[in-house]
């Protein structure tokens, strides 16, 4: 027992050294096509358990920590409906640990989705035991794409940046996991208001653990312009929607063209749509 144990630990001292994400690489992604709408999604995929009441947060917990046979049936589920999407923010993923059959559940989703660009930002590392991370999936070619750690009591929350279209006037894409404590979610939203103050078309997608209300008056993103999905666009828990914890907020303009919560209970939070053009002449000028 001696042995196993210190090679788990061992396992986790190594991991640590490794670095903290993974990506596709731009090979065989289209380039960005700046006169379109672009669909977007943001999903809280809880690492692939499928809950369906608040008892399941103790009869399946288990599976947050082991392999369970039914995971990759779910994930598959999932990568049916991200198919649909250009753009797509994960939240709650594993990037290849035991719990997840040592598969990269962001990776999966982009190949089984058929989504050429995938990013792996890992938040909280545990080795053999678990890989905490967001993950960006996308159609276009982004100009870059930067992961960052967001402060708290607590780490391992933390954001992935992309940015797509010209350098002189990109469209921001920020994908976000939030603290639970409205005090680090107050540190966490100022940085992110800090990094995106320089530019003018900007979207924020993820699982942000509070209302569009409390977000857009009582934190730093009172200081945008941003515009929110409607105040009964709840999407937790998903098998009786009473909370909206899940947003895509996004700059005056670009033009909303369809926004909804996407009825597919796959997870303990519903995915949040929304399609969206860029300001008519964008890019024509570059």
């Amino acid at each position: 027992m001696y042995k196993r144990i210190r090679k788990q630990i061992d396992g986790i001292l190594k991991s640590e050294q490794e670095p903290r994400g993974r990506c596709s690489g731009f090979e065989h992604v289209p380039e960005f096509e700046p006169h379109r709408h672009i669909r977007l999604l943001t999903f809280n995929i809880q690492v692939g358990i499928n809950t369906t009441s608040y008892r399941h947060y103790v009869t399946r917990s288990w599976q947050h920590v082991l392999p369970h046979r039914n995971r990759i049936e779910n994930l598959d589920r999932i990568a049916r409906l991200v198919s649909n999407y250009d753009v797509v923010a994960l939240q709650e993923c594993d990037g290849g640990s035991l719990r997840s059959g040592f598969i990269n559940q962001v990776q999966y989703l982009a190949e089984a989705a058929g989504i050429p660009y995938w990013y792996q930002q890992l938040n909280r590392n545990m080795g053999q035991i678990a890989q905490h991370s967001n993950g960006l999936l996308s159609r276009f070619r982004p100009l870059d794409v930067t992961e960052h750690r967001l402060p708290g009591l607590i780490p391992g929350r933390g954001a992935i940046i992309a940015r797509y279209g010209a350098k002189e006037d990109p469209l921001v894409l920020v994908l976000m996991h939030l603290s639970l404590s409205k005090a680090a979610q107050q540190r966490q939203l100022g940085y992110i208001r800090e990094q995106i103050a320089d530019y003018q078309h900007v979207v924020l997608m993820g699982d942000m653990n509070a209302h569009a209300e409390q977000l857009l008056t009582r934190t730093p993103l009172k200081e945008t312009d941003l515009i929110p999905l409607p105040e009964t666009a709840h999407s937790f828990p998903s098998w009786r929607p009473e909370k909206a914890l899940d947003h895509i907020l996004v700059s005056p303009s670009l033009e909303i063209r369809r926004s909804e919560v996407v009825s597919y209970p796959v997870s303990d939070h519903l995915p949040i749509a929304m399609d969206v053009a860029l300001p008519k002449g964008y890019l024509e000028t570059f």
